[in-house]
């Protein structure tokens, strides 16, 4: 009796770890094969599945989520002999979990080989120059070509990134010399060219100054030229009313236009730079006394005018010229 007693426990005990072994929870974001005597028969998606025990058993667990791979540096020579280490990352997704789990013996490796190949015959078909200006154009080559390469592993590749390219260093060091010099050239490209600009704004201030002052000078000759004809106007017109004057036997005003003449040569001649000697008479009675005497010849003049002309009439020009003095 208790023989069958210990075997109907073991046989709840084994009936108890059985069951629980056929219960399978497949998470989000995996995919589980199952395999029958070890092939492979179906893929369980995530859920809660069942599975014979001892009969049929999960055989690989697949992320089916977007993962990142990165890829090691590596040697690579470019198109010019230039030796640079590369090294990058790879975006990639499971599609199908039986390919990815069948088809190759290790995803990973196989996807750093590939990789990296791909690297090597993409970055030796470019100049260094090329190779370090053109990181979208490598991205875009490797992701063609290893996309294609990976469909049958059910595989997507999403995006193939170069994270660096490092050259040797002395070429480093003569790039660095190479932008150095180019940054001072353009210094003083910048720093010539800042010179001519500030010249050519010089001569166009001066241009303006010059224009200008032409301009002001140009003015004040016209003003000058201007006041010279109104003061010749003045003149002539003076002269004139003195000439009437004259025809019509006035003296005082012969004698007052040859003062004003008289005064003002005496002023000209003392404010002469070069005048050092100045003779004037002793006495004002000097100057009246020429004065009269001009009034005299006037006089006479004028009667031996006045025997010939009719009352009235303006005595001719040649006679009235005798007495003008001269401009």
């Amino acid at each position: 009796m208790e023989m069958m007693t210990v075997l109907v426990g073991v046989l709840v005990v084994f009936a108890v770890i059985t069951a629980f072994k056929g219960i399978r929870m497949v998470p989000q974001g995996y995919e589980y094969t199952v395999e029958k005597f070890g092939r492979y028969t179906h893929t369980m998606n995530p859920g809660l599945h069942f599975l014979v025990p001892y009969v049929q058993a999960v055989g690989r667990k697949m992320n089916m989520m977007e993962q990142v791979l990165d890829v090691p540096s590596q040697e690579v020579i470019t198109k010019d002999n230039a030796a640079v280490k590369v090294d990058g990352v790879v975006f990639f997704q499971v599609l199908d979990a039986a390919k990815a789990a069948y088809e190759v013996a290790n995803l990973e490796i196989a996807m750093i080989a590939l990789t990296q190949t791909n690297i090597r015959t993409v970055i030796g078909s470019m100049d260094l120059d090329e190779s370090l200006s053109n990181r979208e154009v490598i991205n875009a080559q490797l992701l063609n070509v290893v996309d294609q390469a990976t469909n049958p592993w059910g595989l997507k590749v999403n995006r193939i990134e170069i994270r660096d390219i490092q050259p040797p260093r002395d070429l480093i060091d003569s790039m660095a010399r190479q932008m150095k010099a180019e940054r001072e050239r353009r210094a003083v490209i910048l720093e010539a060219e800042g010179h001519r600009q500030s010249e050519i704004l010089r001569a166009e201030g001066e241009k303006q100054a010059a224009i200008l002052e032409a301009e002001g000078k140009k003015d004040a000759a016209f003003r000058e030229a201007e006041a010279r004809e109104r003061l010749a106007e003045a003149e002539a017109k003076a002269t004139a009313m003195v000439s009437d004057a004259i025809a019509a036997g006035s003296v005082n005003a012969i004698n007052y236009f040859v003062a004003q003449k008289y005064i003002e040569a005496f002023k000209a001649l003392a404010e002469a730079p070069n005048q050092k000697f100045v003779l004037m008479p002793m006495e004002a009675s000097g100057v009246v006394g020429s004065l009269g005497g001009i009034a005299e010849l006037a006089r006479t003049a004028l009667g031996e005018a006045g025997a010939t002309a009719k009352p009235g009439d303006v005595p001719p020009a040649s006679a009235r010229a005798r007495f003008m003095p001269e401009g």
